[in-house]
């Protein structure tokens, strides 16, 4: 498998960023995810992380070369994240759980599936259009939709969500795929830093006639600009797919020399075999926090060199 990826992620008007994202891949299978960590709760940015770093670890543990099921898979990585939150809490002895959104695409062979829960968005643009994209968990997106058949009148917040990770409730998550991919097809992830100020067109526009390294980081100041001196973080994480097979091209990544056991990633995985996600203790999840921090740090500078 060959492919190109591109991803910035910019702090905004906030105090903190509380987004983060990374990828990892074998021989056949990519995984490529983007959590944002929900203000308004503790510690958005290790609920985010450790959503991550569950994910990465599970599929370091399931995928040899391939994922058997990829739609199970993200069903089950994205709620075991969510379990891995509850129980930080109750390590911590929070009030609150830390709470997430999150949104993750995985490429095998030639074909796409992808999953979320909350208003993290993945877009796929082929051609010039917009093929796909996630339909938020929030209200608004839940009003706009029922509209279509029984009028409303309460308008809702965009902001407020039906669901999410680390929520009281099991968090919704929909899936999607197989859909099979084409040389040029484009799959961006952002949060909602993103697409709150920037239009869909203009998403698309960027994605359709521009190679990603520049198109992503026009879209973030481009949604910088928009948010003004109180923006959101804004993250975006884009892959253009190249080829299922191998190919001559010195372009982007190449998964072809990898052994059946080889994984590799940006987002730290620490647990390794068989051992599951919640067995993790305080020191690993804390140590892990710290490594996605600094793989995030080392990413993002090797990008802008």
């Amino acid at each position: 498998m060959r492919f190109s990826v591109y991803q910035v992620s910019r702090k905004g008007g906030r105090e903190k960023n509380e987004d983060r994202m990374g990828y990892c891949y074998t021989r056949d299978s990519g995984l490529f995810a983007l959590a944002d960590g929900m203000g308004g709760h503790p510690e958005g940015e290790v609920a985010s992380q450790l959503a991550l770093q569950t994910m990465a670890a599970l599929f370091q543990r399931d995928c040899k070369p391939t994922l058997p099921d990829p739609l199970k898979f993200l069903q089950e990585s994205i709620i075991a994240g969510h379990h891995q939150l509850l129980r930080y809490a109750s390590q911590k002895t929070l009030d609150d759980t830390p709470r997430t959104t999150l949104v993750a695409c995985l490429l095998q062979g030639n074909a796409a599936y992808w999953a979320h829960c909350g208003d993290s968005r993945l877009y796929l643009v082929r051609g010039g259009k917009l093929i796909a994209r996630t339909r938020d968990h929030s209200y608004s997106e839940l009003q706009q939709t029922l509209n279509q058949v029984v009028p409303m009148n309460d308008r809702y917040n965009r902001n407020v969500l039906f669901t999410c990770l680390g929520s009281p409730g099991k968090p919704v998550v929909d899936t999607v795929g197989p859909l099979l991919m084409q040389p040029g097809d484009r799959v961006m992830l952002c949060s909602d830093g993103l697409w709150g100020t920037v239009t869909d067109a203009v998403i698309t526009e960027q994605l359709a006639n521009h190679p990603i390294s520049d198109s992503v980081p026009e879209l973030v100041e481009q949604a910088l600009r928009n948010g003004g001196p109180k923006c959101d973080n804004v993250s975006v994480l884009a892959v253009e797919f190249e080829s299922a097979e191998d190919s001559e091209s010195n372009v982007g990544v190449s998964t072809q020399a990898l052994g059946d056991e080889v994984f590799a990633s940006t987002i730290q995985a620490s647990v390794i075999g068989t051992d599951a996600p919640d067995e993790l203790d305080d020191a690993e999840i804390e140590r892990s926090i710290r490594e996605i921090n600094e793989a995030i740090r080392r990413s993002s500078q090797h990008k802008k060199s």
